[in-house]
């Protein structure tokens, strides 16, 4: 394939031709400072051009890749090995990322609920069995809650209040759509300017209300499980200086950052929807295993060093099975492109090249069967030239036997001639002929010769220029002293001198005398010819046998009155042998049939009617053999 490199404008296509346009348009209008509002127009129209001018010309692109049959089997095996392959690791890429980040978040949120729930025990303590000695009991009970929250604050109301630290602030919660008076959780509060994040409790019971309030630091949430990584909320939370993530453990043990949704009512606004906030845990693939399945077991590092070990084999067999797809690629291409090749050869009509065999597989066959076609398609160049050359031969002899068919027919004053004659092939072995003699007479005659084609023709010729030579030789001989069964015995013994045994013809030859309106013939093994006089048909059987078959052969002459209105149909055997799909001739009685029915009609509709019925019978697209017809009708 040729590929022709030059860049012009007129190899430009219309993309990219207007995107030229714009861009000069746009670097006009920015440099000369004109017309902002189109500048910008320009601008984006410009750049939705591109982006066209870029997908065409990557189109553009990725055909010319492939239009070589080994890049497109490479390109093939991409998208049929590699591709797969790679979007199931892909897959399993995110699902083990999913997995693990879930499973962290998961740790890390049951132990804030963990924590929280110490919350509300506390708070339900406080609110069930106040005790004798009531600050005695809250010194308990904060100890117990710094072991979990190091920072909060805790109102207690009832017989007496009580606030922790002492300056605190805090006043009874707000109540929230669809809580009890028992109720822990996170939940949002302002502090001046700056909202913050709390876990919180509160009880309710007996008179006595126990809130408690601790917000939700980075250094707690850090402390929430050991060894896990950073965790933070999104918004509340600063990252810590120093990451808490832990180091790989090997090539393979990726960062894991996974958010969580958590839904926040607000201290402020109880009534309104609780915000969405995020809780998120940057970790690592080791440190989740390690957790979940024990440290002392180093179960994750097995873990993580008998993935690497199998994705390091699973990398080598598909870079070896790529190798080997890429070698039977070449092997396969480079006999398609010779293949090629030689197309481009035959293309030119050099037959004689011959691409190389190798091997004895598929491929090889098929290099061995192209040679051989090339070989046979010379052969067929040459065959198709000599019938190119015989058609124009045979196209030479139809012409040269349409002029030997009578064109003007010999005028009578009683009786009217009109004969057709259609090949089945280029040229015919039928003859039909009209011939003039004294005293206003006419002769006709009608022949079949056996077989078809130039040596039909040829000897159908020879039956016309002998009959035509003893018209000519007895022209100034009274019509009486002419005899057809004579003229048709000559023409016996010329043929059988001058024609191989196996050649002869069917022969009906006969005479009009104007003066009496009789016809003389000779039947010379022809088919019968058809007299039709009113409603009465009468048949013009054979008076001897064929002619050029037997040198010594006697012929017979019959003599028949015309009366007005009676006409005669000859044909050939291409009339009344034509067969139907099933086998059935044309016959004899469908063709008297229509010579009653179209009689009244002139001789050219009669002819053409019967003609289109038998090619309706026997409903083939061509002729099973010549078609030929003579009508003399007495006026």
């Amino acid at each position: 394939m040729k590929r022709d490199d030059d860049v012009s404008w007129s190899r430009l296509g219309r993309i990219e031709k207007v995107f030229l346009v714009l861009m000069a348009i746009w670097a006009l209008l920015y440099f000369t400072g004109m017309a902002q509002k189109y500048q910008t127009l320009a601008g984006v129209a410009a750049v939705c051009m591109g982006v066209a001018a870029i997908v065409k010309i990557g189109r553009m692109a990725l055909r010319n890749l492939i239009w070589r049959l080994r890049n497109r089997l490479i390109v093939a095996y991409l998208f049929i090995a590699v591709v797969p392959i790679v979007l199931i690791l892909a897959l399993m890429l995110v699902t083990s990322y999913t997995l693990v980040g879930q499973i962290a978040v998961y740790m890390v949120q049951k132990d804030l609920d963990n924590r929280i729930s110490t919350l509300k025990l506390r708070a339900e303590a406080l609110t069930r069995a106040p005790a004798r000695d009531p600050q005695r009991a809250m010194q308990r009970t904060l100890s117990q809650l710094k072991s979990s929250f190091p920072v909060f604050e805790m109102l207690s109301t009832g017989e007496q209040e009580f606030r922790y630290p002492p300056d605190s602030k805090l006043s009874a919660p707000p109540e929230l759509p669809g809580t009890s008076k028992n109720e822990s959780g996170l939940i949002t509060k302002l502090y001046g300017d700056t909202e913050f994040l709390f876990a919180w409790a509160h009880s309710e019971q007996g008179g006595n209300e126990v809130t408690i309030l601790a917000p939700i630091t980075a250094e707690l949430l850090s402390g929430l499980v050991e060894g896990i990584g950073d965790i933070g909320v999104l918004g509340y939370t600063r990252r810590a200086a120093k990451s808490n993530v832990p180091a790989a453990a090997n090539a393979l043990d990726f960062g894991v950052s996974f958010a969580y949704p958590v839904f926040v009512p607000s201290w402020e606004s109880p009534q309104g929807p609780p915000q969405k906030l995020y809780l998120f845990v940057d970790t690592r693939y080791s440190a989740v295993l390690g957790i979940v399945f024990g440290q002392k077991a180093d179960w994750s590092d097995v873990m993580m060093t008998s993935l690497l070990v199998l994705i390091s084999v699973f990398l080598l067999v598909e870079m070896v099975s790529l190798r080997a797809g890429v070698k039977l690629t070449r092997a396969i291409t480079g006999a398609v492109h010779e293949l090629y090749e030689g197309t481009q050869h035959v293309r030119e009509g050099d037959f004689s090249y011959r691409i190389p065999v190798k091997g004895a597989d598929q491929i090889a066959e098929l290099a061995g069967s192209f040679n051989t076609m090339t070989q046979n398609l010379g052969r067929l160049i040459v065959v198709a030239k000599e019938k190119e050359r015989l058609e124009s031969e045979l196209a030479i002899a139809r012409d040269v036997q349409n002029q030997l068919f009578p064109k003007d027919v010999p005028f009578t004053k009683s009786l009217e001639l009109k004969g057709v004659c259609s090949p089945a092939r280029m040229v015919s072995g039928d003859y039909y002929d009209f011939m003039a003699l004294p005293n206003d007479g006419l002769a006709f005659a009608i022949g079949d010769v056996a077989g078809k084609g130039i040596s039909a023709a040829l000897l159908m010729a020879t039956i016309q220029s002998t009959m035509r030579t003893q018209l000519s030789t007895a022209n100034g001989n009274p019509l009486a002293r002419l005899s057809a069964a004579k003229m048709v015995a000559t023409l016996n013994r010329q043929l059988y001198a001058t024609t191989s045994p196996e050649k002869y013809a069917t022969f009906f030859f006969a005479l009009y005398d104007e003066d009496l309106h009789a016809l003389t013939y000779t039947n010379a093994g022809h088919l019968a010819p058809i007299l039709l006089r009113g409603n009465d048909i009468q048949m013009l059987d054979s008076t001897g046998t064929v002619v050029g078959a037997f040198p010594a052969s006697v012929y017979e002459e019959k003599t028949v009155a015309l009366e007005q209105g009676d006409v005669l149909l000859a044909y050939t055997d291409g009339i009344v042998e034509p067969e139907n799909v099933y086998g059935e001739m044309f016959g004899d009685e469908r063709l008297k049939d229509l010579l009653v029915k179209y009689a009244r009609t002139d001789s050219a509709e009669l002819i053409a009617r019967t003609m289109e019925a038998v090619v309706h019978w026997t409903g083939a697209g061509e002729l099973q053999d010549d078609m030929t017809m003579v009508v003399a009708r007495r006026l």
